[in-house]
């Protein structure tokens, strides 16, 4: 865990290091990680796109984080509900994706059937990771911004929100000029894998709630 003091000594010590934490959250995979790829197939700006759905529900977070009410998040109750509900969710998008992987080829919009902006905040609503990351290392980070002052706080929210935006349409991008490379067996592949992650990671989140009610 980050020490508070470091964070709060210099202002630019401080973003330097939200940008650099920030960029290690977004870029491990994940559900929004896969529907970026997914989406990218279709459209090369639906990186920029999922950032948006992505937003939706990332500030209005941050804002019940800023109001002292982060520790709702904290209670044991409320993550095992989290876990549950957004790892079963996950499972059936990860599942969705698999059984019509072969169908981005003809029509992509079966694939994943959701619009990007939807796309991204469906996913990241469904991954308990996010608010577990928002609740810890998140948090953390939010209270060393406001020893700086509000405004301090809101450019916070913007640079770690555009580091979603940065990621994601590069994410996007890349696939979409990449994929006249993709013969049939990459292209199941890559949706396949994608997939399975997503189911994965569901599935990693139901185990450690329902393993208190065995």
């Amino acid at each position: 865990m980050l020490h508070v003091d470091l964070l709060t000594d210099n202002i630019w010590v401080f973003f330097g290091i939200a940008v650099l934490v920030s960029f290690s959250g977004v870029m491990m995979p994940g559900p929004v990680f896969a529907a970026a790829v997914a989406k990218g197939y279709e459209d090369e700006r639906a990186g920029i796109k999922i950032a948006l759905g992505h937003g939706l529900v990332e500030f209005p977070l941050m804002a019940v984080i800023i109001l002292s009410l982060g520790y709702v998040f904290t209670d044991d109750r409320v993550m095992t509900a989290i876990g549950l509900v957004g790892g079963g969710l996950l499972i059936f998008l990860g599942a969705s994706m698999v059984n019509s992987r072969k169908m981005a080829m003809t029509d992509g919009a079966k694939m994943f059937p959701y619009k990007p902006i939807a796309a991204g905040a469906i996913t990241t609503s469904a991954n308990p990771y996010f608010f577990l990351w928002w609740a810890t290392v998140g948090a953390l980070l939010i209270g060393a911004a406001q020893e700086f002052g509000l405004i301090v706080v809101v450019i916070f929210a913007v640079v770690h929100w555009s580091c979603d935006l940065v990621w994601y349409t590069f994410t996007s991008f890349a696939v979409f000029r990449t994929k006249h490379l993709w013969t049939p067996v990459v292209h199941e592949v890559v949706f396949g894998v994608c997939g399975v992650l997503m189911a994965v990671f569901g599935l990693y989140f139901i185990i450690g709630p329902a393993s208190e009610f065995l």
